[in-house]
């Protein structure tokens, strides 16, 4: 942690050792007595200060959220500084909300809304100003961003071997950095067509608007609707 432990209060450093429990086990498998013994107190002091394991969570919780908030505030630029000014605490907080996200998690969740919010007044903001380009949806291109970012919480062991790591530090963000940035600043594709292709294709009569429940009742294959459905398995 980037704080030494003496300098900790006994509440924060019962914090700190449920966080780093928490992540590295999970929350159904840790027990306050494991809690206790890292950080160096009684069981019964944790009960004192935080009566019970899921409020110890929710304290926890709200101090990763407004931990990787402030980071997340800083900016691409900053955000290798960031990383790299505690490394091991950056690291816990990050496999902790990325339990969290996969839990689907009250904090999970506010930290999911949190990001595709902050994400979406970042590009209406750079939008307005010209320093990015129109999307034709903003909050779905804040969401697929969003995205992209979680696969770093939830998958990053396996991200990590993928470029030759054995894990997710330093070096595999500094090789991710330069061709992220391509892909937002020039994009993938040398032309349009397959934007013109998905355009026409979303925009078609039969597709455009239908809510998603009725998509179900659309024949299956070739058969005309009005074709026989007297069929075997739907007499059994």
């Amino acid at each position: 942690m980037c704080s030494a432990s003496s300098d900790l209060t006994a509440q924060a450093k019962i914090r700190n050792a449920a966080i780093a429990h928490f992540a590295r086990d999970g929350f159904q498998k840790t027990n306050l007595r494991a809690v206790a013994a890292t950080a160096g107190v009684s069981a019964g002091l944790v009960i004192h200060h935080f009566g019970s394991k899921d409020k110890l969570r929710a304290v926890c919780d709200e101090h990763v959220l407004r931990t990787l908030a402030r980071k997340g505030r800083a900016g691409l630029p900053n955000l290798a500084n960031e990383y790299l000014a505690d490394p091991a605490e950056y690291h816990l907080y990050v496999q902790y909300m990325g339990r969290a996200v996969e839990d689907d998690s009250p904090a999970g969740a506010t930290f999911v809304t949190t990001m595709v919010e902050e994400t979406e007044a970042t590009l209406r903001a750079g939008i307005a100003d010209g320093s990015m380009r129109p999307s034709s949806d903003v909050r779905a291109l804040a969401v697929l961003s969003v995205l992209t970012s979680l696969a770093t919480l939830t998958m990053a062991p396996s991200l990590a071997r993928a470029l030759g790591y054995e894990a997710f530090g330093p070096e595999a963000l500094r090789r991710l950095a330069l061709p992220t940035l391509e892909v937002y600043t020039h994009g993938l594709y040398a032309d349009d067509s397959l934007l013109k292709a998905a355009s026409d294709a979303l925009t078609d009569p039969r597709w455009a608007g239908a809510p998603s429940d009725t998509l179900k009742d659309r024949p299956a294959d070739n058969r005309s609707e009005e074709a026989p459905t007297n069929t075997r398995w739907e007499e059994d």
